[in-house]
């Protein structure tokens, strides 16, 4: 299947839609340092972009993994080899393991790893490589060595017709494994900014790339070297009713909800982008929930033990007497990602908008 993926147009992988506009902040805490200029980008020209960096700034930095040699299917590491040559920009062997064993091998010589999983949905058959080699390194050895120089990129989630091989999110299962660092970005600037602090972390990184925002998310992205800080969360919309979180994708849902209950119901919601998923800044979150006493986690994936029920465990604990609600998941159902259902299975503005109407209402 997934050589057959190849040779399908590229815009049939990727149908525009509006420009994320509405995610654009004039200002992001998050980001560590910044240039004035900036340019208009999707967000696999910023991944692009933030590949291009590393490999100019790092010598020991290199790209592989399946077809990244020409672009890789989503394009995001177009013209990186014929800028930066064979040796450093280079295809792999459709094994999905190797990649990973490779990417750590190389980190522990003291190289820069940054490995393409073609889609998170083959991750699975590396995950020895990931749960017993990679986050275990620097521990089973004392810190006398290490793999953190090795970063694994893939596009996850829906995407409008990948079915149940082409569209699941394994956020939870790599959250799971301590010694990972587990990050999803929601637009272009911030997958530019955490795309080059996780390369240059000293711990290994998972990026999840959601491939339904490559082309249809637009905004503003700084052109030069900047980074965004892993492990914290950035508040895209202020709000005292209730507050929302999520990652990835879904935050342009949420962001939909929040605009319809304003709009319907007068509630004025607060909406937190995780960015990092491991280490998650469940401060940020804390502090939200402190001030408007109610709480909805949603996300792409399944909602049995998603990344969304840490969240929710984490903060009943937190704030349990602060709480005027019951916590509420809006998340994906317990089923294979189906293909003609996939709009029933995704959890869209409607469930969510429904979810925060509940809790309001359950606070009266």
């Amino acid at each position: 299947m997934k050589i057959l993926l190849h040779s399908l147009p590229r815009r049939s992988w990727l149908t525009a839609r509006r420009p994320l506009s509405h995610l654009t902040m004039a200002t992001d805490p998050t980001i560590m340092s910044v240039t004035s200029s900036a340019q208009g980008m999707n967000m696999f020209q910023a991944v692009n972009d933030a590949m291009k960096i590393a490999l100019e700034t790092d010598p020991t930095a290199i790209v592989f993994g399946e077809d990244v040699a020409f672009g890789g299917v989503f394009r995001c590491s177009q013209g990186l080899q014929e800028r930066f040559g064979k040796d450093r920009v280079f295809n792999t062997p459709i094994s999905e393991n190797g990649i990973a064993g490779f990417a750590i091998g190389y980190a522990a010589t003291g190289g820069t790893a940054i490995g393409e999983i073609q889609f998170a949905d083959y991750i699975y058959p590396a995950m020895d490589q990931l749960v017993n080699e990679m986050a275990k390194f620097r521990y089973r050895s004392g810190n006398q060595w290490q793999a953190g120089g090795a970063t694994l990129r893939m596009p996850a989630g829906a995407v409008g017709h990948g079915g149940h091989y082409h569209s699941q999110s394994p956020e939870a299962y790599l959250a799971h494994t301590a010694g990972l660092t587990v990050v999803m970005p929601s637009s272009p600037k911030a997958a530019k900014g955490l795309l080059l602090a996780s390369i240059r972390s000293k711990d290994p990184v998972i990026f999840l790339e959601p491939k339904a925002l490559y082309r249809s998310a637009v905004e503003s992205v700084p052109l030069g070297d900047y980074e965004v800080e892993l492990g914290k969360a950035r508040i895209l919309r202020e709000g005292s009713d209730v507050t929302l979180v999520g990652w990835g994708a879904q935050i342009q849902r949420l962001q939909k909800a929040c605009d319809l209950a304003k709009e319907m119901d007068g509630i004025d919601c607060e909406l937190i982008d995780l960015q990092t998923i491991v280490p998650w800044d469940a401060e940020a979150v804390e502090q939200s929930v402190l001030k408007t006493g109610k709480l909805v986690v949603s996300h792409e994936a399944p909602i049995t033990c998603g990344f969304g029920a840490e969240v929710v465990a984490e903060l009943q604990e937190r704030c349990f007497w602060a709480l005027e609600a019951p916590i509420k998941r809006v998340c994906g159902f317990d089923t294979p990602f189906p293909l003609v259902f996939e709009k029933y299975y995704l959890p869209d503005e409607t469930r969510n908008l429904e979810a925060i109407r509940e809790v309001v209402r359950s606070s009266r």
